[in-house]
């Protein structure tokens, strides 16, 4: 149907949910110049047979870092606070307080690491020292003091992982980072962590993620993203410690406001300019 919409055109503006392959972009007809995704993320995009075909790809960064920054922490907390679990004790109407009710884990002093220190993380980092969170990251490169702003730097996910009482998915979707979160690696966390994921659903090998919450090697994880959403691991929905958004990180009205504004402005700049700054390819 895209491709056939597409005929006559000289742009497309997609969204995450619209998967632009190798076999779409060849068929799309060659008056094609640009895709703008109403997006951050780009992985529903080939942008490899994009740029064969002289395609840009663009994308809406920054607009985004606040709102998913906070759904990061409501994850984060959540996950912790044991809030699924306290959802369906309140709606039972059979919960009685006691000295052991539902305890959960506290932020304060713990020791936060963030995979992917980039916009995102750092919005993540800043609010998670609010609550007293201890910051570590781990990033394709160490940032410099200023945006660091204390944060520990790691050289290595194993060195990231092993310290991280709560970690924060919060890196781009890349080959090296599918699955990130897997059999192997999750031998590296201190027993009793707490995993969020507001970036995308395929850093986590989900069966390997399923087994650590069974034997608990990890204390809870809260979830935005998913393999292969919208449909959900069924694990994830039973399992008490699991605490699931369905893909909220950025959906506020001035954030998915500003995504579209951005989403279009990109197409204009280009065929007013030739070029633009948040061409990805």
């Amino acid at each position: 149907k895209l491709i056939e919409l597409s005929k006559g055109c000289d742009g497309i503006l997609t969204s995450i949910t619209d998967k632009i392959d190798e076999d779409t972009i060849n068929k799309l007809p060659d008056t094609i110049k640009i895709i703008s995704n109403f997006a951050v993320g780009f992985g529903n995009i080939d942008l490899e047979t994009a740029k064969k075909k002289s395609i840009i790809v663009t994308n809406t960064p920054d607009v985004l870092t606040d709102a998913t920054a906070e759904i990061a922490m409501l994850l984060i907390l959540g996950a912790a606070r044991r809030a699924s679990e306290g959802i369906e004790q309140a709606k039972s109407s059979k919960w009685k307080w006691s000295a052991n009710f539902l305890i959960g884990k506290q932020l304060n002093g713990a020791r936060l690491g963030i995979l992917g220190m980039g916009r995102i993380g750092r919005a993540v980092a800043k609010l998670a020292r609010a609550f007293g969170m201890i910051i570590h990251y781990h990033n394709r490169s160490k940032l410099s003091a200023t945006l660091e702003m204390g944060a520990t730097y790691h050289d290595s996910i194993k060195s990231l992982f092993s310290i991280s009482d709560f970690l924060s998915i919060n890196c781009p979707a890349t080959k090296e980072t599918k699955h990130i979160i897997n059999g192997k690696t999750i031998k590296y966390f201190p027993d009793g962590a707490v995993i969020s994921n507001s970036a995308r659903g395929d850093m986590i090998d989900d069966e390997a993620m399923v087994e650590a919450l069974k034997n608990g090697k990890f204390f809870s994880l809260g979830l935005d993203v998913y393999n292969g959403e919208p449909n959900i691991h069924p694990e994830y929905l039973i399992l008490p410690n699991v605490f699931v958004l369905p893909h909220l990180g950025s959906a506020t009205i001035k954030t998915r406001t500003a995504m579209g504004d951005l989403a279009v402005s990109n197409i204009e700049e280009f065929f007013k300019t030739g070029k633009c700054k948040n061409e990805i390819n």
